[in-house]
């Protein structure tokens, strides 16, 4: 694309928090938008601000991502419109209490939203991005990928999905020119946290990083060609040993018969 043709980005979950500073921060950087959530009210208030801030055009598209019709209409719009050159995957949901104080209909919300919505759409610009020889896809996972032992299990696993499908479809489309991140923000002061009702005494006020901050963060990551951006963790080092360990694994993986740790002892 030539520096005068129009660029647009779609952005999920562009009513409020994230995404809300995700869209701005792209219009500032160039792209018209098309901005996607279920609360109309609150995202054309969104969209009104960017226009008057970035002289921006700003589609307003109202929809639930756990309707499949409503995921697939925007998978299509993706594949149809070869302006689209930037998919943020933001939309999300968690439950309060977790998966076992809430209904399995509740569950299969957080599934649809979380799972299925950004992997079809992943998929959808994957593919076209590759077509028309570059774009950007950012799916937004998160620290609790880490540690499902602290959080909300079924949401900690949708995110950590997230990081593997990321870095799956990063290596099989960069040879098309299509950049994938996985952006893991730590706690961040959005409704979705607020909901979460996560008390002080396990993350102090003072852990939870501003969305704007967060986004800032997540931009630079994503300027650098970072796969992974984890904007709280201070100490690279510590995410290099980590990945060591994780790729040592994969000599032992696959080897044939159990290992003798796993064998009963001769009678």
């Amino acid at each position: 694309m030539t520096e005068t043709t129009v660029r647009k980005a779609i952005v999920t979950g562009a009513s409020a928090g994230i995404g809300a500073v995700y869209a701005r921060k792209l219009a500032e950087r160039g792209y018209d938008l098309i901005a996607v959530a279920r609360n109309a009210e609150r995202l054309e208030a969104n969209a009104s601000r960017i226009r008057e801030e970035t002289g921006r055009a700003v589609e307003v598209v109202v929809a639930d991502l756990s309707k499949s019709s409503e995921v697939l209409k925007l998978a299509a719009r993706i594949a149809e419109d070869a302006t689209i050159a930037f998919l943020l995957n933001n939309a999300g949901i968690s439950l309060q209490g977790g998966v076992l104080q809430n209904s399995l209909a509740d569950a299969e919300d957080l599934i649809a939203v979380n799972i299925t919505a950004p992997t079809l759409l992943s998929i959808a610009a994957a593919k076209a991005f590759g077509e028309r020889g570059g774009g950007t896809v950012v799916n937004i996972s998160s620290v609790t990928a880490f540690v499902p032992e602290m959080f909300d299990r079924a949401y900690s696993g949708s995110k950590n999905y997230l990081i593997n499908l990321t870095v799956s479809l990063a290596g099989s489309t960069k040879d098309a020119g299509v950049r994938f991140q996985a952006v893991l923000p730590g706690p961040t002061d959005t409704d979705l946290w607020a909901r979460g009702q996560v008390p002080e005494s396990i993350v102090p006020r003072s852990m939870i990083m501003s969305p704007e901050d967060l986004v800032e963060a997540a931009l630079v990551g994503l300027d650098r060609g970072e796969v992974l951006t984890l904007p709280t963790v201070a100490d690279e080092s510590v995410w290099a040993a980590y990945e060591t360990s994780r790729l040592a694994l994969r000599s032992s993986l696959a080897a044939g018969q159990p290992a003798q740790r796993y064998r009963q002892p001769a009678k």
